[in-house]
């Protein structure tokens, strides 16, 4: 049996450049979380990835080439023959991958066929999901503001946020009554849910997993950050140099979350983005409508990596 002719073949020494070049970028990337890590420390900004989803950096780590690539096999092992990677199983197979001999010469792909059998629901609501949220499918929302995190301490005693280690910048009584003279929009889950219960009923919508195709907002903040999320799902069918930079984005996009937040992240070296006044709420929207244009670039390309695994689903 040899190699199906779409696969593209990376000989063993390009295959080592390859994750060579990935490892050294995301061993830079996360640095300081790794080093914060090992000293018992939190960063309410640059480790929020590492707490917000469940991904190690060791995982980030791991080289993919992506669906419709195959490598020299011999590219996992080292000159003794010992694995080099980390989800190389014991019969020396790789971890949805699938080995075919083609001469002397075993060639290693991502499984296509199996993710597709056994991850069939995920990969459709992926995909459902990415397509609805372009900013051609769908008409971006920029009337948000941020007000999330504000929501997500409204009515707390001393004690109860969740970064207790950070001030509110106008403190607990204006804070509150930020969130109660503006209107609350937002229509994502995985923000909704971490409101506070005196916050939730001031929400215009209730977002629910159900409904997250419908309502994912293409300008959302945490929408973006979500791209991180689905490049990591869909694990070796991505490249990782994709990977890394939905994850760059998901980092940036943190920066004005934390910066527009009620927090005063200012000790941290971070700005402020005072959503409270009109400049601060006309500056918030200028950097979501950037991030929203990078996003919906990683989006794309995520897009296209799917097809391989969604052609003839």
């Amino acid at each position: 049996m040899t190699v199906p002719p779409p696969l593209r073949r990376i000989p063993a020494d390009e295959a080592r450049e390859q994750r060579r070049a990935h490892e050294e970028r995301a061993d830079a990337l996360t640095a300081g979380h790794r080093e914060r890590r090992r000293r018992g420390e939190k960063h309410p900004v640059e480790d929020f990835l590492f707490t917000y989803y469940p991904f190690s950096a060791a995982r980030l780590r791991r080289w993919h080439p992506g669906a419709g690539v195959a490598y020299d096999a011999a590219a996992d092992r080292d000159e003794y023959g010992e694995s080099v990677i980390a989800d190389l199983t014991e019969d020396g197979s790789r971890s949805w991958y699938v080995d075919v001999a083609d001469g002397p010469t075993t060639w290693r792909h991502a499984d296509v066929e199996r993710f597709r059998t056994e991850r069939a629901s995920a990969l459709g609501f992926i995909q459902r999901l990415l397509s609805s949220s372009t900013l051609t499918a769908r008409r971006p929302e920029f009337g948000c503001f941020g007000l999330h995190e504000w929501a997500m301490v409204h009515g707390l005693r001393p004690g109860q946020q969740r970064h207790e280690d950070l001030p509110l910048r106008l403190g607990q009584e204006e804070t509150d009554a930020v969130v109660e003279r503006e209107q609350l929009v937002c229509s994502h889950l995985d923000a909704y849910r971490f409101f506070t219960p005196s916050a939730a009923p001031r929400n215009a919508i209730t977002p629910s997993r159900e409904r997250q195709v419908e309502l994912d907002n293409p300008a959302c903040l945490h929408v973006g950050m979500d791209l991180y999320k689905w490049a990591m799902k869909l694990g070796p069918f991505v490249d990782s140099a994709l990977v890394l930079d939905c994850f760059e984005h998901a980092r940036a996009t943190r920066v004005l979350d934390m910066e527009a937040s009620p927090y005063d992240v200012r000790p941290l070296g971070y700005g402020v983005v005072p959503i409270e006044t009109p400049g601060g709420k006309a500056e918030y929207v200028r950097r979501q409508r950037e991030l929203a244009t990078g996003a919906d670039a990683l989006r794309a390309r995520l897009l296209e990596q799917l097809a391989p695994l969604t052609a003839d689903a």
